[in-house]
């Protein structure tokens, strides 16, 4: 399960390290830990990590697969995430050291930056090949967040993306660990470079900055809450 900890005055989401799917537990866990660092005074900012081989994986698809009946309100729960993500009064950077995949590739891309492993891992939107629509929220996040070229690019045909070309196709910010070959080791040059990208950063966090990324992404906000009915 997810867990908080803190390099001084950044805090360090740990999203697990298997597939981190977005099972209601899991949901539950981080929204608990981001209201934990929402709640903490003075000057902050977060980073998200995980460990393994996969940041996220996203969406509990066996989980929906068996509960048709609740997908609506699922997928509401994971844009209202998306959406608390995109807005916090804090800044946020996404470390990614491995997989992110779908849902988990559109959580990264609701931080503010992106650090991903320079020659190992994929960003990907596999969902034209899941026959899975991508909702009206999604897809506002998707081409809110990237070049439109890019955007168009990665839904309509489901390209995986190494560290170095999401880097060149402005997908992530940074990339690092280019050429280590330990994972253990990879994972922390990867978080070292993005608590660097962070540190700088803390003292913007305001009840301010909270408006000024609510008002940024203002539609991208409302799509995400304006969920729609949803069936597979």
């Amino acid at each position: 399960m997810p867990k908080l900890e803190h390099d001084g005055e950044v805090y360090v989401l740990d999203l697990g390290d298997g597939e981190n799917r977005f099972t209601k537990d899991w949901l539950a866990e981080v929204n608990a830990l981001l209201s934990t660092v929402e709640a903490a005074d003075g000057p902050k900012a977060l980073v998200t990590v995980a460990r393994g081989k996969i940041w996220s994986n996203g969406l509990d698809l066996d989980w929906m697969i068996a509960h048709t009946d609740e997908l609506t309100d699922y997928l509401g729960s994971v844009q209202a995430l998306f959406a608390r993500v995109l807005t916090l009064p804090l800044v946020t950077v996404a470390a990614l050291q491995g997989h992110a995949f779908a849902g988990g590739a559109m959580l990264g891309l609701a931080h503010d930056f992106q650090v991903m492993r320079a020659d190992r891992g994929f960003w990907c939107l596999p969902e034209v090949d899941l026959r899975l629509p991508f909702s009206v929220g999604m897809s506002s996040l998707i081409s809110a967040r990237l070049p439109a070229r890019t955007a168009a690019e990665a839904m309509v045909t489901g390209r995986r993306y190494g560290g170095t070309e999401a880097l060149a196709a402005g997908i992530v910010d940074a990339v690092a660990a280019a050429g280590v070959t330990d994972v253990g080791e990879a994972q922390r040059a990867i978080e070292t470079t993005a608590v660097e990208i962070a540190r700088p950063l803390t003292g913007k966090a305001s009840p301010a900055l909270g408006v000024i990324k609510s008002r940024l992404h203002a539609a991208t906000v409302a799509a995400l809450h304006a969920m729609e009915q949803v069936g597979l």
